[in-house]
Formats: C-alpha cells, structure tokens, sequence
C-alpha cells in the first residue's frame, strides 16, 4: 500500500484547491492554477493528464 489515503481523496483535494485560487483570484490563469496544482500536490503524470483532460482547459462561462 503505498498511499495512506483513498485514492479520490487527493484528486478532491486538488480540485477544492484550485476552486478555491481561482475564487480568490479571478485574474489568474485557469491553466497556470492546475499547473500549480500539479506540483503542489505532487501529482503523477496520469492525475495530471487528467485534470488537463477534464478541467484545466475549460473557459469559464460568464
């Protein structure tokens, strides 16, 4: 067993994370938030594949 927690749980963490910056800071990138992500928390190429895949490239709607 090589993590302590349920896999979904990391991915959950992430996703709150960047929901978060993007509320505090509308300004920035959504891309650069998700790239930040990734090394924050230290995520595998798979989990960043994707969040690039689902999310990072996504235009917010207004």
């Amino acid at each position: 067993m090589s993590s302590l927690q349920p896999p979904g749980d990391k991915m959950k963490k992430v996703l709150r994370w960047v929901c978060e910056v993007l509320e505090e800071h509308p300004e920035k990138v959504r891309k650069d938030v998700f790239r930040e992500a990734q090394v924050r928390f230290d995520l595998s190429p798979l989990e960043c594949e994707f969040l690039d895949t689902h999310f990072a490239s996504q235009d917010r709607q207004k």
